[in-house]
């Protein structure tokens, strides 16, 4: 399985707060997916979430089912 989202992702986080991906980290003992650290210019820090707490920033467009499979 390969990492959904690379360095220099634009992306949201916690609902509506926008951040960039810095670092990417595979699955380990204690956590069974992808996981990263993303700058989030709101709180001005580094945080972790997991891959099912990010989705991708898309500029100005809604995206459909199909096309959320693509990104």
């Amino acid at each position: 399985m390969k990492p959904i989202f690379q360095f220099s992702n634009v992306v949201v986080v916690a609902g509506d707060k926008i951040g960039c991906i810095v670092k990417t980290w595979g699955p380990s003992l204690n956590k069974s997916s992808y996981h990263y650290e993303v700058y989030v210019r709101s709180y001005n820090i580094i945080r972790e979430y997991n891959e099912e707490e990010i989705s991708h920033f898309v500029y100005s467009k809604e995206l459909s089912e199909e096309e959320k499979e693509f990104y």
